[in-house]
Order: structure tokens, then sequence, then C-alpha cells
């Protein structure tokens, strides 16, 4: 590949940088408006995320519950920013409903902003306890999560896959949709621009039928959310979650749109819940 090939490939978003396949390798595909040139991720782009959406987690789990709200309030306000630039991306793929989508993305956006200093309320307890002790749990996040979106509408699939997963303080390693890359890395752009740390999300473009069987069976990823589209059929869906099966891995196939994730549930799945025991006098 000569290097001006090179310089117009689309490239992966790793810790908030946008970055080369170390392979050097690209992807094209192909849209309503022509040929685009994507980065391939290998197996060592997919082992690097991993370490980075790791260094993410640590630093965004830190955070209070408020401030991880205002920051995804920020990412919010810089996708109403980009609002045409989304628009574009999705109406150069085919989509005939470009508007709709960016908006409903926005408010999804905004939807799980507000649930970041309220879920700990709500998903905790205190247990009643017969003895001279008490206890009470409370929601933790999980770790490192890797996400493979819907192919159908893929920037409201985004963040309605990828919000409910940071919004507690995990963070994201999604495998973008195929059929319209360029969208992710349009997003991707809003997020280098808002306050989000490095490593909380982390996209990595090219076929995900080479990438995610290494992910699966990555010992560092707690977690696998797995929406079925053309390019993550039952028997790569399958495979994935018996590879994960060797460090329990939570693992989540569904086959509903993501335009329906939504709601408190979608986050509840990827937190984990820590009862503590404290003794009282008598």
């Amino acid at each position: 590949m000569d290097r001006l090939a090179i310089e117009k490939t689309y490239k992966l978003f790793v810790k908030n940088e946008f970055i080369r396949s170390e392979s050097g390798h690209s992807l094209a595909v192909t849209d309503a408006s022509g040929v685009t040139n994507v980065a391939r991720a290998s197996r060592k782009d997919a082992r690097d995320a991993v370490l980075a959406a790791k260094e993410g987690h640590k630093s965004w789990a830190g955070k209070t519950a408020y401030l991880r709200g205002q920051v995804l309030y920020r990412l919010a306000e810089v996708m109403e920013g980009r609002r045409a630039e989304l628009v574009e991306s999705r109406t150069r793929a085919g989509a005939t409903d470009a508007a709709a989508e960016v908006d409903a993305a926005i408010d999804r956006v905004v939807h799980y902003a507000g649930w970041a200093d309220k879920l700990a309320t709500i998903l905790s307890s205190a247990n009643p306890v017969a003895g001279p002790h008490f206890n009470v749990t409370s929601p933790e996040p999980m770790g490192v999560v890797v996400v493979v979106p819907p192919e159908q509408r893929p920037l409201l699939g985004l963040v309605s896959t990828i919000l409910p997963i940071i919004v507690s303080g995990n963070a994201a390693l999604v495998l973008a949709p195929e059929a319209d890359p360029r969208t992710s890395v349009a997003f991707c752009e809003c997020v280098a621009t808002s306050d989000l740390p490095g490593g909380v999300i982390n996209v990595l473009t090219g076929l995900r039928s080479e990438v995610l069987p290494h992910l699966a069976k990555h010992m560092d990823v707690q977690g696998l959310d797995l929406w079925k589209s053309a390019t993550l059929g039952d028997e790569l869906a399958k495979a994935s979650a018996v590879a994960g099966a060797d460090n329990v891995k939570r693992v989540k196939v569904r086959a509903e749109a993501a335009a329906d994730a939504e709601g408190l549930g979608f986050v509840e799945a990827w937190v984990e819940q820590k009862t503590v025991w404290h003794p009282v006098g008598l």
C-alpha cells in the first residue's frame, strides 16, 4: 500500500487517539457515496486496545458519579455541536432518516448521563439480617467490556450500547459496524473532543470475525455485549461465549434492535453487586 492510501485511511481510535493498525492493512468499504478505506484491526491492535481500556477503567471508575454524569452531558453537547457532520456521515452511507437518527443518539446520551448519579441509589439495598450485624449491597463497575453493536442505524446503535456500559464506570472496547465504519469514526471525533478520559471508549474497525475470537478469550476482558447482525451470526456469537468461559466472562447475546436499548436494565447488566457485612454492638 502506498503512503497516500495510508493517509486516506480512517484510523483506529484507542486511548483518545487516532492510530494506524500495527499491520498497516486497510479494508475497503463500499457504500452509497463510494469506497472508504478503514484500518483493519489486527490481533495486536486488539491486545493494545484492551490495555488502554484497563487504564481508562481505573481512571473513569475513580471519578464521582456526579462527575461522570457531567462528562457524559458534555459528550452530548459536543455531538450537538457536530450534528451536521454526523448527519452528513450517515447520509453518505445511505441513511434516509439521518437527521432523526442523530437527534435520537444525542437524546440517548443525555438519557444515560442522567442515570450516572442515580443508579447506585436505585440498585443498592440494605438487607434484613438475623443477627448482631447488618449488610448493604451496592453496584460496582466490572472493568472492560467488549461491545459488538448492531449494523442497523449505526450511530444510534453505538451510543445505545456503549453508554449503559460506561455510565457506571466501566470501559468499552467496540468493534465498529462493518457497513458504516465512517460514522463510528465521526462519533470518535466527538469523544476525543469531550472530557472523557483516554481509554474509556476505544473503537476498532475492520472485520469482526478476525478480532472478536481473540477478545473473547482475553483474560482482561470481563464482559461481552454481542448484538446479532449480518456480521455477527449465531455461530460466531456462540463461539465467543464459549471462549469467554475460561475467566467466566459475563456474556449477553441480543437480537433486539439497539434503538430500544434504553433504561436502567441495560446499565444493571454491566455492574457487579458488592455486599458488605458489618457487626453492630448488642
